[in-house]
């Protein structure tokens, strides 16, 4: 069964890292289904009922987006606000679609890990940071998995240091 991957960047083009993540997944078609939101929806108006029916579809769904402003983009918030309807995905009457589907994500952050965590600069740790989608994915009865960071992109962006994170984000791919 393939992996759903959604890919939510709003400048992929100007991506070094999701991006390289992109061409690599592009290697194995028979194990990664990659659905980029920002090309798909250029204006962001998200047709619900396709990407429901696209969710129904996968037992294994990742988003992978850039972190920043200790947060995911806005589009990604909009997806799930969008998508994760109520009777859909939770509530008294709901099908819970989503229920027992692992879910996991894939996020690219521009500074050192040292610096998210209680000593660090920004004084808490990525795991309390990401805590809300913990909570959504839960309140839809989603196997919610540990995420996925790559760190430190701001400061070591050539070639090599972006290479390191394939084979590490590749494998965490295989053992969602």
């Amino acid at each position: 069964m393939k992996t759903l991957v959604i890919i939510i960047h709003p400048d992929i083009a100007s991506s070094v890292i999701n991006k390289r993540w992109i061409e690599e997944l592009n290697k194995y078609p028979d194990t990664y289904h990659i659905h980029q939101l920002h090309s798909i929806y250029p204006d962001e108006k998200i047709d619900v009922l396709a990407e429901q029916a696209l969710i129904e579809q996968y037992s294994e769904i990742v988003f992978q987006f850039p972190y920043y402003w200790f947060n995911c983009p806005p589009f990604f918030k909009k997806w799930l606000d969008d998508v994760l309807t109520y009777g859909w995905a939770y509530g008294s009457n709901s099908e819970y679609k989503v229920e027992g589907k692992k879910i996991a994500l894939a996020m690219s952050v521009g500074v050192d890990e040292e610096e998210y965590s209680t000593t660090g600069k920004y004084k808490y740790t990525m795991e309390e940071l990401t805590r809300p989608f913990e909570l959504t994915f839960e309140y839809i009865k989603a196997d919610y998995r540990p995420f996925f960071a790559y760190y430190g992109i701001e400061r070591n962006a050539d070639k090599e240091w972006i290479e390191k994170s394939v084979p590490l984000y590749i494998d965490f791919l295989n053992n969602l």
